[in-house]
């Protein structure tokens, strides 16, 4: 076999290693839809680092993965809860949150109100603007 099928093989097991610890963290949700009793897969938040790091790794339904791979799959109105999420205690939701928030503000006046209205700190905002939704 190839080097880069051994090096992806050996990604793929690091990934899964930490799903025990993502499932517990997201309480077996979604954690960006809130829905539970889904499939679960490991989404890693671009920018995406060489190494795979438990810190920039969430737990999402395949619904929410594709959307963010393909972003016109984004109904407005089914992310009306991230007026929520922007509050979480997880920092890597509160960024997903405001890209998937500033995506939707071209076209949703209400993804600019809750972006305004929340308060971020400068990192997140600097880092929602280093990667566009889906690198």
């Amino acid at each position: 076999m190839g080097k880069g099928y051994e090096e992806n093989q050996a990604r793929q097991v690091l990934l899964q290693s930490f799903g025990k610890d993502l499932a517990r963290r997201a309480k077996s949700a979604c954690e960006l839809s809130g829905r539970s009793g889904v499939s679960l897969r490991i989404y890693e938040v671009p920018p995406v680092s060489k190494e795979p790091e438990f810190g920039r790794c969430l737990l999402l339904c395949d619904d929410v993965i594709e959307a963010l791979a393909k972003p016109s799959l984004l109904k407005a109105d089914e992310w009306r809860h991230l007026g929520e999420l922007i509050w979480s205690d997880e920092p890597l939701v509160r960024l997903m949150t405001v890209r998937i928030l500033q995506y939707l503000a071209k076209e949703n006046d209400w993804c600019r109100e809750i972006i305004e209205e929340a308060y971020l700190d400068d990192k997140v905002l600097e880092e929602a603007e280093k990667s566009c939704l889906l690198s």
